[in-house]
């Protein structure tokens, strides 16, 4: 890994089937021990039921209000300033319970591919 700055980031949006806004912060071969994109849930919204292989995943809220269902917890309020914590292959969901967007980074262990990716509502990859 070299060092390198960033810029910018946040100014490549786009929607995931998964129902959120993506921005990818950091996600690059180079630096392929983590990742970080920002995500975007909308009032109302739903995320789909998912896990991901081999990968650990940590959804830091930074602002609006959530309900974070990750394996057999119990469904859990978040909010700015928590951490959700979902191991590798564990099934996930958040719903934005609130009246403005949900907005966290997902910081992702080794880096996010879409390979790992694991829709559990319709079973494809």
């Amino acid at each position: 890994m070299k060092a390198r700055v960033l810029l910018n980031a946040s100014a490549h949006e786009y929607f995931f089937a998964e129902g959120c806004y993506i921005s990818e912060w950091s996600n690059s071969p180079d630096d392929a021990e983590a990742s970080i994109a920002r995500a975007r849930v909308l009032p109302g919204v739903t995320t789909r039921w998912h896990s991901l292989k081999a990968i650990t995943e940590r959804y830091v809220i930074l602002q609006g209000d959530g309900e974070a269902e990750v394996g057999g917890l119990p469904t859990m309020h978040v909010t700015a300033g928590d951490v959700v914590v979902i191991p590798a292959g564990v099934r996930q969901r958040i719903r934005n319970s609130g009246e403005t967007d949900l907005v966290f980074l997902a910081v992702c262990t080794p880096r996010f591919v879409l390979e790992a990716y694991i829709d559990l509502e319709t079973g494809n990859e």
